[in-house]
């Protein structure tokens, strides 16, 4: 059945323990204000529900539609607000980064860096990430294959990185539209390796609303139990208050109003998985 994953640690966390940890948090930092009233919004929503979480939330949105988007802060600036609400919360927190110099900046306040999808096979960029001594979470390019992601994992540890693992994020199925194959989740496992599931980017309709992309945000929290249900050792989830006037990825995130419920569902889904039968 190939080899059992490790255990990630994460700051005091654990990925793959007997508690979800989930990857919270909205699609950009869209300012400082923003960033200090969501954090304790969601803080105090985990610990109603019991479960631990990394605070996220993306300092520049490389990738955009269009070029009118919004993108955010910058790198030192976002990251080092990241670090402030991530201390004062008491969590570690995560952000993606594009290029070697981000990782530069980012790893002296960021405690999980995060590869984009896109970007997922460079492997300066791999490398960079791999020497920073941070946790690494490499998102799944829409176009690979389940299996293909061991050749990442590879490049890794080759370059030294012991605490890394992977998020699904659904696989390109036609013209803007993605579809999440859960059979993914166990045969990415079975190479030896940690999966994280990204329900909110999962019903991302990519360049699906012409300058912006749209997606099925309602659909979410039907992923998410699907992917609990599955076997995955976490969930990476963007919320927001107001989804509909979110500067990023709005289609897609969990209203904040609902991220509790959505929580308590998905910490139960886990514990009867992972009972011993």
């Amino acid at each position: 059945m190939g080899t059992t994953p490790k255990t990630v640690a994460i700051g005091r966390h654990r990925l793959g323990g007997e508690k979800p940890l989930f990857i919270l948090g909205p699609c950009v930092i869209e300012s400082e204000a923003f960033i200090r009233e969501i954090g304790p919004a969601i803080r105090a929503i985990a610990d109603a529900a019991g479960v631990d979480f990394v605070f996220k939330a993306s300092y520049d949105k490389a990738n955009r539609s269009s070029i009118q988007s919004f993108r955010g802060t910058g790198c030192e600036a976002g990251c080092r607000l990241l670090a402030d609400v991530g201390a004062e919360l008491g969590v570690p927190v995560t952000t993606d980064v594009h290029t070697a110099g981000e990782i530069e900046i980012a790893s002296e306040f960021i405690d999980v860096l995060q590869i984009p999808a896109f970007l997922c096979r460079q492997t300066d960029l791999i490398e960079a990430a791999a020497r920073s001594g941070r946790v690494v979470n490499v998102k799944k390019g829409q176009f690979l294959a389940p299996w293909d992601v061991k050749n990442i994992a590879d490049k890794l540890d080759a370059f030294g990185c012991e605490n890394y693992f992977f998020t699904e994020r659904g696989t390109s199925f036609g013209y803007n539209n993605l579809v999440a194959d859960m059979r993914s989740i166990p045969w990415m496992q079975e190479d030896g390796l940690r999966v994280v599931f990204d329900a909110t980017h999962s019903v991302q309709r990519p360049g699906g609303d012409g300058t912006t992309s749209g997606g099925d945000g309602r659909l979410a929290p039907l992923l998410a139990r699907s992917a609990v249900a599955a076997g995955c050792d976490g969930v990476f989830m963007e919320t927001h208050p107001d989804p509909a006037r979110a500067l990023s990825d709005g289609p897609n995130q969990v209203p904040l109003a609902k991220l509790g419920d959505v929580l308590n569902q998905l910490r139960e889904i886990y514990t009867l998985v992972r009972r011993p039968a």
